[in-house]
C-alpha cells in the first residue's frame, strides 16, 4: 500500500482564512446595530425615551449636560454597556461608587425612569445601554445642541468595571498628549476629543477639580486673571470642595460654541479644557469651532455616533435588563 503524507497547512495558510473570520465578525457585530432596531418589537421605544427625558430636564436644565456625561463616563469604561448604571449588590462592586463617578455623575434615576416606562409598553426588550444613549441625544437636541440617529441594538453587561474607572476614564489634569492616547485607544481621534470636549460648554464643575488652577498665583500663564479672580468667589482656597461653577458662565444652560470661545481667551475652567488651546496640536481645531458654530455641532454629533460604536454588546452577549440597577434573576 503506498504511503500518503499529509501535510499540516503552514500558519501563513491561515491568514486569509483568519483575516475573512475577524472582519466578518466585525462587521456581523456593526451591522446588529441599526438606527430603526425597535421599528418592528417596540415602535414607540425613542418617542418614550424622548418624552420621558426632555419632561425630567425641562425641570432641572443642568440635567442635559448630567446625560451626556453619564453616556460618556459608561462608553469609556468596558464600551457603551450600561455598566455604569449597576447598583452595589453581593456579587457586583458599582462603578457609581469609583471615585471618577461618585462625587459627580447623576442622572441614573431619569435612565430608570425613561426604561420603567418602556417596561410597560414593551418589556423585556429595549436595553438600559441604548436608553442611555438615545438620552444623551435628546439631552443635547432639548437644549439647543445638534441631533443625530443614535444606532441600536447594544445589549446590558452583567458585570461592573470600577477598576476600568480609574484607569480609562480621563483624569482632570491631564496634559494634551495623554488626552489623545486615551481617546485615540477608544478609536477616536483628536478631532473627536476636542468635538467631545465641547460638551463642556454645558453643566457644572466641583471646586476641587479646578482650585490649582485658579490659584496659580500668575505662575499658570495660560489662565486669564481677571476669569481667575471671578472664579475664586465660588471657590475658596481651603475647603469647599463641592462648590459648583458653571463651565461657562455666559450660557451655561445652552449649548453652543461659547466653550471654545472661551479657550482662545484663556477662560477654559478645568486643566484638560485649557490644554486643548495651549500651542500644542488642537488649537487649530478649537479655533475653527469658535469660529463656526455649525462645523462644532456637525463634528460632535459625528464624534458622539462613533462614541456610542465603542465595544457594544450585541447579539447574544449580555443581557436586557429589566431593571437597569441590577442584573436579571
Amino acid at each position: 500500500m503506498a504511503t500518503v503524507t499529509v501535510r499540516s497547512p503552514s500558519k501563513s495558510a491561515f491568514l486569509p482564512a483568519l483575516l475573512l473570520f475577524m472582519i466578518v465578525a466585525i462587521n456581523q457585530s456593526e451591522a446588529q446595530l441599526s438606527t430603526n432596531f425597535y421599528a418592528s418589537s417596540c415602535p414607540n421605544a425613542l418617542s418614550t425615551i424622548r418624552n420621558s427625558i426632555r419632561t425630567a430636564i425641562s425641570r432641572e436644565r443642568r440635567m442635559a449636560a448630567s446625560l451626556l456625561r453619564l453616556h460618556f463616563h459608561d462608553c469609556f469604561v468596558h464600551g457603551c454597556d450600561a455598566s455604569i448604571l449597576l447598583d452595589q449588590s453581593p456579587t457586583i462592586t458599582s462603578e457609581k461608587t469609583a471615585p471618577p463617578n461618585d462625587k459627580s455623575a447623576r442622572g441614573y434615576e431619569l435612565i430608570d425612569a425613561a426604561k420603567a416606562r418602556l417596561e410597560t409598553i414593551c418589556p423585556g426588550v429595549v436595553s438600559c445601554a441604548d436608553v442611555l444613549a438615545v438620552a444623551a441625544k435628546e439631552a443635547s437636541a432639548y437644549v439647543g445642541g445638534p441631533s443625530w440617529a443614535v444606532k441600536l441594538g447594544r445589549r446590558d453587561s452583567t458585570s461592573a468595571f470600577p477598576d476600568e474607572t480609574l484607569t480609562d476614564l480621563p483624569f482632570f489634569k491631564a496634559d494634551l498628549q495623554t488626552l489623545i492616547d486615551n481617546f485615540g485607544a477608544k478609536g477616536l481621534s483628536p478631532r473627536d476629543m476636542v468635538a467631545l470636549s465641547g460638551a463642556h460648554t454645558l453643566g457644572q464643575a466641583q471646586c476641587f477639580t479646578f482650585r490649582d488652577r485658579i490659584y496659580s498665583n500668575g505662575t499658570d500663564n495660560i489662565i486669564d486673571r481677571g476669569f481667575a479672580s471671578t472664579r475664586r468667589r465660588r471657590c475658596p482656597a481651603v475647603g469647599g470642595d463641592d462648590a459648583l461653577a458653571a463651565m461657562d458662565l455666559v450660557t451655561p444652560n445652552s449649548f453652543d460654541n461659547n466653550y471654545f470661545r472661551n479657550l482662545v481667551q484663556r477662560k477654559g475652567l478645568l486643566e484638560t479644557d485649557q490644554v486643548l488651546f495651549s500651542g500644542g496640536s488642537t488649537d487649530s481645531i478649537v479655533m475653527e469651532y469658535s469660529r463656526s458654530p455649525s462645523r462644532f455641532s456637525a463634528d460632535f454629533a459625528a464624534a458622539m455616533i462613533r462614541m456610542g460604536d465603542i465595544q457594544p454588546l450585541t447579539g447574544s452577549a449580555g443581557q436586557i435588563r429589566r431593571i437597569c440597577g441590577a442584573v436579571n434573576n
